[in-house]
């Protein structure tokens, strides 16, 4: 049984959605401060995070930063503002899915299953023989997903792994920033696609030598990316 933790500190919200994801066949655990929040996110095993962002003392992004930098489980960020600023910021530190208060039980429970599902095809089977990609100075190791540039190893969230790996295993084909959020986000019909452009951004900065004229990860005009090699 997945666990979930619902870190919000209103405790009607953090008890509806409580009660859908508990119906949904989901073990959770709710905390209503963002210290104890990220406290029991660092400590204890959790398969998904849904994180509220205005949080008092603690805010939401401060957790996300924080369990980005321990662990790669699913974090879908909760805010009742719809500025872009707070989804790109989200986005930036490593959220992998932004929701806007006043929202449906059954959509975040929808969200909820595709995260999970994605993560774990993602990393479920430790069986798999080695797959090594080297490209140019680049190796992407899709076993134990780890990326090295130029020998240097890259600390890369699991959406930059995902997103880099994908374009980089169908080299010189352009992709819309539609069919990029379809394959790695697994969510044809909810979620934003400036998380493409937000991640597209964080991945350059780490590989490559120059972010404003890249040499791997083009942007077709119009259109949406592609991997040279």
């Amino acid at each position: 049984m997945s666990k979930i933790l619902i870190i919000e500190d209103e405790e009607s919200i953090a008890e509806l959605e409580k009660d859908y994801l508990e119906l949904s066949g989901f073990d959770v655990i709710v905390c209503n401060t963002g210290e104890v929040g990220l406290k029991t996110a660092l400590e204890e095993e959790i398969d998904l995070i849904i994180l509220d962002i205005m949080l008092p003392v603690m805010d939401g992004f401060e957790i996300c930063k924080k369990v980005r930098e321990k662990k790669d489980i699913p974090i879908i960020l909760v805010s009742a503002k719809k500025e872009d600023i707070d989804k790109i910021r989200g986005f930036g530190i490593g959220a992998d899915d932004y929701i806007t208060k006043p929202f449906s039980p059954s959509e975040l429970v929808a969200r909820v299953k595709a995260h999970l599902a994605r993560y774990e095809r993602l990393v479920g089977s430790k069986e798999a023989a080695n797959e090594v990609y080297e490209i140019r100075g680049i190796k992407i190791d899709r076993t134990s997903r780890r990326v090295f540039v130029n020998g240097e190893e890259k600390a890369f969230t699991t959406k930059e792994f995902d997103l880099l790996y994908f374009l980089a295993k169908n080299p010189n084909r352009v992709f819309t920033k539609e069919e990029i959020f379809s394959n790695i986000w697994d969510l044809e019909s909810v979620g934003d696609i400036a998380t493409v452009t937000v991640h597209i951004k964080k991945i350059r900065e780490k590989i490559e030598f120059n972010p404003s004229k890249p040499q791997y990860i083009e942007t077709i005009w119009g259109i949406g990316y592609r991997f040279k090699i």
